[in-house]
């Protein structure tokens, strides 16, 4: 019904056929059957061709307005592609759990919303389980963790390494059998647990003492159970099961018990001196944080961007 359009509007702009003909670059007998086909599928005449000039009917004006507001959307959806192709407009939602969303995602928001101040930036914070299901039904762009996902389903691009760490209160009388294996706070900070030089401690030392491990079902806890079982030849008598890592870590500040955290944790702990750290320099204290998106899926520019900032 609105084929022609851009014809019958050009027309109503000059009042003429002639001129419309002559700003087209058509011939006037070409544009008069244009317009004729299109009012034939609207099934009424535009234009009233007894008067001169000839002017509109009024299923005509009723028309302009429709073929005005055609062109306001036309322009509309112009204007914002334009602004995504700059980047002045358009929005990313990005899945986190509390650690990631807490201490790693700050920095890196800041840096993008200083280049991008009109792209909106939604933080989901969620567990890994409900992120995944998240970004699996598009409702996420990305989603950053330290987990395994499934490549046939996810691509992922590499943040960083995080190293888990033996967190002991300073008072447990086992810090006394591997006194010269201790860490501070600040040697963490400085990355000294990354050294090679730096010798594992034996986790042995620890076996009678208790632990805060997180849920079943998480992947900390399954490091930490595996580290105790493959490296100390214990199973470590679990004090509190908990669900957030920095639950864990602050537990352990007061003497609870002993805790595994990723240095990407600890190095944004203040120091208090609570604490003893010690190096796990073993295959299962390593994994690697990721930034997924799902496979397949078209990328917005936005989310390419932020990639960029990360690479």
């Amino acid at each position: 019904m609105f084929q022609g359009m851009d014809y019958i509007y050009e027309v109503y702009k000059e009042m003429s056929f002639s001129k419309a003909a002559k700003n087209l670059f058509i011939s006037q007998p070409s544009l008069s059957a244009a317009v004729k086909k299109a009012e034939a599928r609207i099934g009424f005449p535009v234009f009233d061709r007894s008067s001169n000039p000839i002017r509109l009917t009024e299923p005509g004006e009723e028309y302009i307005r429709s073929i005005e507001r055609i062109m306001e959307v036309e322009r509309s959806f112009e204007n914002y592609v334009r602004d995504m192709q700059e980047l002045k407009s358009g929005k990313i939602a990005i899945g986190a759990t509390n650690l990631f969303a807490s201490y790693v995602l700050p920095p890196l928001l800041s840096r993008f919303t200083e280049s991008f101040p009109m792209v909106h930036v939604d933080i989901v914070e969620a567990s890994t389980a409900e992120l995944g299901d998240r970004l699996f039904s598009g409702a996420l762009d990305l989603m950053i963790d330290n987990q395994v996902m499934d490549d046939s389903i996810y691509e992922k691009t590499f943040f960083c390494q995080e190293h888990l760490l033996l967190v002991v209160p300073k008072h447990f009388i086992s810090n006394e059998k591997v006194e010269g294996y201790a860490l501070t706070i600040s040697d963490v900070k400085a990355g000294r647990h990354l050294d090679e030089a730096v010798p594992p401690v034996p986790l042995e030392a620890f076996r009678g003492d208790p632990f805060l491990l997180l849920k079943e079902g998480n992947d900390t806890r399954s490091r930490a159970e595996k580290l105790c079982r493959d490296s100390g030849g214990f199973f470590p008598k679990v004090r509190l099961e908990l669900a957030q890592q920095i639950t864990a870590y602050h537990l352990s500040r007061y003497g609870m018990g002993i805790s595994f955290n990723g240095d990407v944790l600890v190095r944004h702990m203040p120091d208090d001196g609570s604490l003893a750290f010690y190096k796990l320099g073993y295959p299962d204290a390593v994994r690697n944080v990721y930034f997924f998106y799902k496979r397949n899926r078209y990328m917005s520019r936005v989310a390419a961007e932020f990639l960029k900032l990360i690479g």
